[in-house]
């Protein structure tokens, strides 16, 4: 257990280009795990040990999250390094699942930006606590103390700042711990050698000032460290202790800052992780027992219980499907026999390796709280592996709805089997990434969170599995509604030889009106039945019957979503009825009634935030307004400017090509679905149209 404590499971997440790669880079270096240090875009034919794929060194980004372990004052942290494209999102979101703390990355520039607000949801939704770094304080334009009122201000965190910056941009030398008040300088080339000085003269009253900020702000999650303080009586055991107690029950967030680039500020850093951020011990992790009606179940960080492991992520490497595991409870050995309790398969535990990137170490045995991976296991992403005498689950992660898609179409019978194999393994990998073959044009169509997404996987079937295939413009998930109530009243008859059909429901659709919570229905079944007129058997079939009408819509062949169905009237025949004859009498009813209910065409319309030089405002602000996209907010600081708009996702396509030839290149945005929103007649009509034109053309083949 004393070894427990000292271990650390953290991730570092970020917006795209605040430096999360090159600060994990440093990491490594500074821990001893690797002996020279490698730039992201790969300048020195290298790259990034943390980006270990190819494209990943092409393009300079983080595509899938990258495991590693490094000891740090005899601390051994296990590291997630996670991208930032909100394409990549569900590898932060599983990143975050088995995480007991994480290092928010910010950029000293931008500050908060669109991605940063995503992680910072995720880390709230898995209670993750959190060190904020602010990076790049070496770039022009540099203001931490801008950026730490940020993270109050749009994130609503109890942000503090523990150190303050001695100089900036290309004057950056060091830092100020406010805690011990030193001044600390990272000599030598690589920033390895510390040398702790005086405050200098200039920063000294600004210091003493954002002390007494940080004793206030820490004080309000410490009675003690208040009691302190009236008694003039402060020691900086009682402050750490403090940042800890607050860290921890998610009341506030550390702030530190450097340049991960320049090599300053990484060793406080990685300090403020293992002073600040809890061991497996301290975060309390439950699960669901399955024998017990799904009761939860508070799980111990103690290696003599039975084992509980959540398989939080797949890889399809050259020896076989990698499963990256978390464990919760017990300790594993090679041999050891465990049971997926999905599948009810036992299986026995053949290898088991720790990762570094894309390399790994075999162990014979991992404990509680370890991030480690077996071979050769047949499970999906999400599956939880017990001891075979638990039968425990834990809670699933959360995955967001694909928003995009494509159909993608093989060269040659070679490349077909050999996109099947992708596509198989990159489902499995991925729960965003979906595939299925279009019933009525036949088309295999992917589906994923953005172009970049879909554009990498493609890109990765050339590379890893030589399938050549074409790819046509995305395919939009529309919707289909209706836009007011109507009643309906339909007989159900069939009589053929012996028993018959029948069945009527009576009643009347309407619209579930629209709000603003997340988990606003998409249909909703009201029983208002009296008397029996249905038998009570009945009612699901009807409820079933509806939901089978919803899938399709006459409009464009879209699910149609935002439905109350309420039955209050029927009929029944003591022999006729059956369960098939009521879901078809409501299914026919829907489908009866539909276009009396003035159906509507839904699209999907995106959060945009585009971010670039304010020079370039002009052209952004008219890109927007010329795909039918509504500015919400136009912040503008000092030479940058970020914009956030909704824009309808069928107008989206291109646009990255676009705003970089506008913009110089200088410009980039990120998207997430924030809304269905209703078609314009013009457009509604061109889509009815197209969708009649391909029906015919289905019809005459």
């Amino acid at each position: 257990m004393s070894e427990l404590s000292k271990m650390r499971n953290i991730g570092i997440s970020a917006h795209i280009d605040s430096g999360k790669t090159t600060l994990s880079e440093r990491i490594l270096f500074y821990a001893n795990r690797i002996h020279a240090i490698h730039e992201v875009r790969g300048k020195d034919g290298v790259g990034a040990t943390m980006d270990s794929m190819e494209l990943e060194k092409e393009r300079g980004i983080t595509i899938a999250s990258a495991a590693t372990n490094v000891t740090w004052k005899d601390h051994p942290i296990n590291i997630i390094d996670t991208p930032g494209h909100v394409d990549f999102t569900i590898e932060v979101e599983r990143s975050l699942r088995v995480l007991d703390g994480a290092i928010l990355v910010l950029c000293s520039v931008a500050g908060v930006q669109s991605q940063s607000i995503t992680v910072d949801r995720q880390m709230k939704r898995y209670n993750v606590p959190r060190i904020a770094f602010i990076n790049k304080c070496d770039r022009t334009g540099a203001n931490p103390l801008r950026v730490k009122q940020q993270l109050v201000d749009k994130l609503g965190l109890n942000a503090v700042l523990l150190q303050i910056p001695i100089g900036l941009e290309d004057r950056l030398e060091g830092v100020v711990d406010l805690i011990t008040m030193k001044a600390i300088y990272f000599d030598g080339p690589a920033g390895d050698q510390l040398r702790y000085e005086e405050i200098p003269a200039e920063l000294v009253d600004q210091a003493n000032e954002k002390r007494e900020e940080m004793l206030d702000s820490i004080s309000l999650c410490s009675d003690e460290l208040m009691e302190a303080m009236l008694e003039e009586n402060v020691t900086e055991e009682l402050i750490y202790k403090a940042i800890r107690k607050g860290t921890i029950a998610l009341e506030l967030v550390p702030v530190l800052m450097g340049s991960a680039y320049k090599n300053k500020g990484i060793q406080p850093l990685l300090d403020a992780v293992i002073g600040y951020l809890p061991n497996p011990t301290e975060v309390t992790n439950t699960a669901l027992d399955l024998d017990n009606d799904e009761q939860s179940v508070v799980l111990k960080s103690d290696e003599n219980l039975p084992p509980v492991i959540l398989g939080f992520k797949l890889e399809d490497g050259q020896y076989g499907q990698l499963t990256y595991i978390r464990i919760y409870q017990g300790k594993i050995k090679k041999g050891d026999e465990l049971i997926n309790t999905r599948s009810r398969k036992k299986f026995k535990i053949g290898r088991l390796v720790k990762m570094h990137a894309s390399s790994m170490e075999d162990i014979n045995e991992a404990g509680c709280g370890d991030i480690a991976a077996l071979f050769g296991i047949d499970c999906a992403s999400g599956d939880t592996f017990c001891h075979p005498s638990l039968n425990y689950s834990m809670t699933s992660m959360f995955v967001p709805t694909p928003v995009i898609s494509l159909s993608i179409n093989p060269v040659d019978k070679k490349s077909a089997d050999n996109m099947a194999k992708a596509l198989n393994r990159f489902t499995k990998e991925d729960p965003t990434f979906n595939t299925y073959v279009d019933p009525e044009s036949n088309q295999t169509i992917i589906q994923g969170m953005g172009e970049l997404h879909l554009e990498v996987y493609v890109e990765r079937m050339r590379r890893e599995y030589k399938a050549e295939v074409v790819t046509d413009r995305p395919e939009v998930a529309y919707r289909e509604a209706i836009s007011q109530r109507a009643e309906f009243n339909y007989t159900h008859k069939k009589q053929t030889g012996g028993s018959g059909q029948y069945a009527r429901v009576a009643g009347y659709i309407e619209p579930i009106m629209e709000t603003d919570d997340e988990d606003a229905k998409d249909y909703e079944f009201v029983d208002q039945i009296k008397g029996g007129v249905i038998p009570t058997e009945y009612i699901p079939s009807c409820d079933k019957g509806f939901q089978l009408a919803l899938k399709k819509g006459t409009q464009l062949g879209f699910p149609i979503v935002g439905v109350r169905a309420v039955i209050n009237d029927g009929a029944y025949h003591p022999v006729d009825s059956s369960d098939q004859a009521f879901q078809t009498a409501a299914l026919s009813a829907f489908r009866d009634v539909y276009e009396k209910a003035k159906p509507v065409i839904l699209e999907p319309v995106m959060k945009v935030s585009v971010e670039g030089p304010t020079e370039f405002q002009g052209n952004i602000f008219g890109s927007i307004n010329q795909r039918r996209g509504i500015i919400i907010s136009s912040t503008e600081d000092g030479a940058s400017c970020t914009v956030d708009a909704e824009v309808p996702l069928s107008e989206m396509f291109g646009y990255s090509t676009v705003l970089r030839s506008l913009t110089q290149g200088k410009a980039e945005f990120t998207m997430e679905l924030a809304k269905y929103a209703k078609v314009p007649q013009s457009v509604s009509e061109e889509l009815k149209k197209a969708y009649e034109e391909k029906k015919k053309k289905e019809q005459s083949k």
